[in-house]
Parts: C-alpha cells; sequence; structure tokens
C-alpha cells in the first residue's frame, strides 16, 4: 500500500439532484478533513453500494457541466454516470480539477489555440501546460476513507485506472462510458483516443482525411 496520509470523512448530507431532462436522485454527498491537495473535492454516494460498488472520478467541467457546452462530453458523461451509479450502487467522486487540472483560465485559453486548429493536448503543450495534470492521490484517500477498497471504474481513461492501482486500490474493472458526440466534440473525442488511448470507438466519431492523418503520425 502506498504511503499517503489518512482521510477522514468531515461532514455528510443528503442532497435530492434534479436534472435537466426529468431524472432525479437523492444523493449522499460526503466531504472531507486531510485531503493531499487540500481542495475541496466532493463525494457522492449513490444508491446501496455493495462490496465492489461503480465508481467514477469525475473532474470539475464548469463549461460543460453547468454551461452544456458541447465542445466536451464531460456533461452528458456527468449525467450518465451518476443514473449508472444509483442503479448499481457507489459513488461518484467530484474533483475539482478543471481542465484537466490546468484551470480554467487555461483550459479556456487553450480553447482558443484549438480554434486556430491544434487538438486538446497540443493547445495545452503551446501554453507550456501538461497534456493531462491529474494526480488521483486525493481520490484514493476518499475511496479509503469511505472504506472502499475494491472497485469497478466507469471510465474510458485508462490512466484513471492505473494511477488508483499504484496508490494500492483494486480496479477490477474499468466499464467503459457512453459515447456523446456533437458536431463540436467530434475532434476533441478522437484526440482522446489516438493520444492517450481512451477506450471510445473510433467508428463511431466518423472517418476523416484528419484521423487517419492522426493515426499514421502516432504510428510512427
Amino acid at each position: 500500500m502506498p504511503d499517503f496520509p489518512a482521510a477522514t470523512p468531515r461532514a455528510r448530507v443528503r442532497v435530492p439532484l434534479r436534472f435537466h431532462d426529468g431524472y432525479s436522485v437523492d444523493g449522499e454527498l460526503v466531504t472531507f478533513h486531510g485531503l493531499a491537495d487540500g481542495r475541496e473535492h466532493v463525494a457522492v454516494v449513490l444508491g446501496d453500494p455493495g462490496p465492489v460498488p461503480l465508481v467514477r472520478l469525475h473532474s470539475e467541467c464548469l463549461t460543460g457541466d453547468v454551461f452544456g457546452s458541447a465542445r466536451c462530453d464531460c456533461g452528458p458523461q456527468l449525467r450518465e454516470a451518476v443514473e449508472r451509479i444509483a442503479d448499481h450502487g457507489g459513488v461518484l467522486l467530484y474533483l475539482r480539477q478543471e481542465g484537466r487540472d490546468i484551470g480554467l483560465y487555461n483550459k479556456l485559453d487553450a480553447y482558443a489555440l484549438q480554434d486556430r486548429g491544434l487538438d486538446t493536448y497540443e493547445a495545452n503543450a503551446a501554453l507550456g501546460l501538461p497534456e493531462d495534470a491529474r494526480d488521483y492521490t486525493a481520490a484514493a484517500q476518499m475511496l479509503q476513507a469511505l472504506g472502499i477498497t475494491e472497485l469497478d471504474l466507469l471510465s474510458n481513461n485508462p490512466d484513471k485506472a492505473g494511477q488508483l492501482r499504484d496508490l494500492g486500490v483494486s480496479v477490477r474493472d474499468r466499464v467503459p462510458t457512453g459515447v456523446f458526440t456533437t458536431a463540436h466534440n467530434v475532434r476533441y473525442l478522437r484526440a482522446k483516443v489516438l493520444q492517450t488511448q481512451h477506450t471510445l470507438p473510433l467508428g463511431e466519431l466518423g472517418e476523416s482525411q484528419e484521423l487517419q492523418e492522426l493515426m499514421e503520425r502516432n504510428a510512427g
């Protein structure tokens, strides 16, 4: 087990969750003392978690989660995750890691570079920032504080599962999310598949010369 300080639950409160499409469910929001990065992450306990709960690590996305931006798939993933976790029993960790942890302003600066032709990872690099700066130590602390040692992870991102395993959390299975494409996010989703091996079916993201060029570049 990696050596990181333990976190402890700070408070628990029941909150009725209501979504724009009419879906509703009650969740228990849990806050914590002692998180490694000092941020106000929150766990949302949904349904009746069993010995191997379904868990999603969802990084905060103001533009997608709150304003419904079509440039990413974050809002639909959050909506889907709440229902799937509630049905199975588990926890959604809402992590304050805007823009793969580069922050809101930098994310919007990266959007401007994407409008000039860079993909989401190239734009971060052009700003002198990491492609993905997220660290999941606080997530592992939260899970440990909730008594979760084994889980099924609702995620397309292999790095999340890899980091959790390195932090001593047993990930039994990685369960992919749905594919939420719009005219504005297809290039973003393709980049996630080709650059960081997200488990999204390329066939459902469409074919293009741009896609072929990206695949050839990565194979070279």
